[in-house]
């Protein structure tokens, strides 16, 4: 995986999460729910290029 990749990855993983508690702890569904799916495609992104690693090796 690039570090830029990885890098991106962790990112939305980490703004997902917290954008997901934060908006759940003021009553905001909505937006919990696009925390939610940010935090899923950082790790549909980190697992996407751990795979091209894998199969490049």
């Amino acid at each position: 995986m690039s570090a830029g990749e990885k890098a991106k990855a962790t990112t939305e993983q980490v703004v997902g999460k917290a954008v997901r508690k934060l908006a759940y702890a003021m009553g905001k569904n909505t937006t919990a729910v696009k925390g939610a799916a940010l935090e899923a495609r950082g790790k549909a992104r980190a697992t996407k290029e751990g795979a091209k690693d894998r199969f490049r090796h």
